[in-house]
């Protein structure tokens, strides 16, 4: 007599239709999650090179001030660097120097009590084609030569507390 066990048909080995459209569907949700919580902490990261650089150039300025009399200056290469307006670091911001007699530098700016002369205004804003340029909550960073920090969104509206602390 032949036991029952040698009756049964062996099952394949492998998935089911099923069980992979269950492994495909938790990794879209896993995958829609997790993808714009790494483009807000890469903003974040970028946002911070920003603000490093802009107060290490207000830094710079301060230096000059110190050692060459009653004046700032808008010269790159007196402030170590070789021009402004091109990418720095990662690449994702440029840097300008301005001065009173420039008035509104970056338009939408919109500083709250603009020091007097002698001062000047370091602002960090995306450079053009760059993705951090689609930050719409941090358009450009700014410092002054009193120490006020300054922010704007893309759309020109002031976002200084956020973008200075995020």
């Amino acid at each position: 007599m032949q036991s029952r066990s040698a009756h049964r048909p062996t099952r394949a080995a492998g998935f089911t239709l099923v069980e992979l459209m269950v492994v495909v569907a938790i990794a879209t949700i896993l995958f829609a999650i997790a993808v714009p919580s790494y483009i807000t902490y890469v903003r974040q990261s970028r946002r911070t090179e920003a603000r490093t650089a802009v107060l290490d150039l207000a830094g710079r300025e301060e230096r000059f001030f110190s050692t060459n009399g009653a004046a700032y200056t808008g010269a790159a290469n007196q402030l170590g660097y070789t021009a402004f307006g091109v990418p720095i670091g990662s690449g994702y911001y440029q840097l300008k120097v301005c001065t009173p007699a420039d008035g509104n530098c970056v338009a939408n700016l919109n500083m709250l009590n603009p020091p007097a002369a002698p001062s000047y205004t370091v602002v960090a804003t995306p450079v053009a084609g760059q993705s951090q340029v689609n930050d719409t909550q941090c358009g450009a960073f700014a410092v002054d030569s009193v120490g006020q920090q300054h922010a704007i969104t893309s759309a020109g509206v002031d976002n200084t507390a956020y973008c200075w602390a995020n």
